[in-house]
């Protein structure tokens, strides 16, 4: 009975928290204006107040995470009733669910590899890595990116550090795997599906219309994320909970700063070079002329 109360108490919380969520306080598609009226401008950058306002849309976003669980309009998603008894279910089941994993062989040294891109600085070193490249080659989107991911990131990280001293929950290798909660530890959530759920929304959301990197960040984040509960890191629970949180607010961020000018932008010219010219053809039937023109540049 112990167990079982300490479980629906928590799963309330958390239930309360990420259902807040769902229905956010931004649509979850940026709407696009009409086809008749889009002028396309060249080359956009993303709006200056990202770069210049960063701390303080951080700050603004922990106003809207920590006081969305006392709106009563976020409760009107259909994901509530589910989400909260898939958590109940899940803190309920814990040691069971590891204790499977124990009994039947976790994967150690491949979890170990895998989860290694669940670091911190290796998910910021992604977000970075999309921002310079943005400036250098001049690619609004790449740079917008590199913004809202650090950004989610961010967030996320400071929720996960709070929820993860407030439940004091031990990892599934200590006391037996008991899965209580306020017993010293910081097993809940999972910082490393946090982290990476929250930089792979960013991406995914961003590059929404390219399948092969928003359903490769997904399928990383997930392998990731995984690789915490076959490496015994992790209760089941912890891994959702974490996973969660990083998708529910790496979504709000992009739905929340996204300039969707950068969307309907007309694609650049490619580049010509003496390795790359750009040939074109041309002929006049009266005149029996037929050719080609050929332009580089040195």
């Amino acid at each position: 009975m112990r167990q079982f109360s300490i479980s629906s108490v928590l799963a309330i919380f958390l239930s309360l928290l990420l259902v807040s969520h769902v229905s956010a306080q931004v649509p979850a598609t940026t709407p696009t204006p009409d086809a008749g009226t889009v002028k396309a401008t060249p080359s956009p950058t993303p709006r200056s107040s990202l770069e210049r306002h960063f701390i303080q849309n951080v700050i603004r976003d922990q106003g809207v995470i920590w006081t969305a669980p006392f709106r009563p309009r976020n409760y009107e998603s259909k994901w509530s009733i589910p989400l909260g008894f898939g958590m109940a279910g899940l803190i309920a089941t814990d040691r069971y669910t590891s204790g499977w994993v124990d009994r039947n062989g976790g994967l150690p040294v491949v979890s170990k590899d895998v989860s290694w891109l669940g670091k911190a600085y290796v998910t910021g070193g992604i977000a970075g890595a999309f921002y310079v490249t943005g400036r250098l080659t001049h690619n609004a989107k790449a740079r917008e990116t590199g913004i809202l991911a650090a950004q989610a990131l961010i967030d996320t990280g400071i929720v996960t550090r709070v929820l993860k001293f407030a439940t004091q929950r031990p990892r599934p290798n200590v006391d037996d795997g008991s899965a209580e909660f306020w017993d010293g530890g910081d097993s809940f959530p999972s910082g490393h599906s946090s982290t990476v759920w929250s930089v792979a929304t960013v991406i995914a959301y961003e590059y929404k219309d390219n399948p092969w990197i928003k359903y490769g960040a997904f399928a990383a984040a997930t392998a990731v994320s995984m690789s915490r509960y076959s490496g015994r890191n992790h209760f089941l629970s912890d891994i959702v909970g974490g996973s969660a949180l990083g998708f529910l607010i790496g979504r709000y961020v992009v739905n929340r700063y996204h300039d969707p000018d950068i969307d309907i932008t007309d694609p650049k010219p490619k580049p010509t070079t003496w390795l790359h010219p750009d040939i074109t053809p041309y002929y006049s039937a009266r005149a029996h002329v037929y050719g080609a023109g050929l332009t580089w540049h040195l």
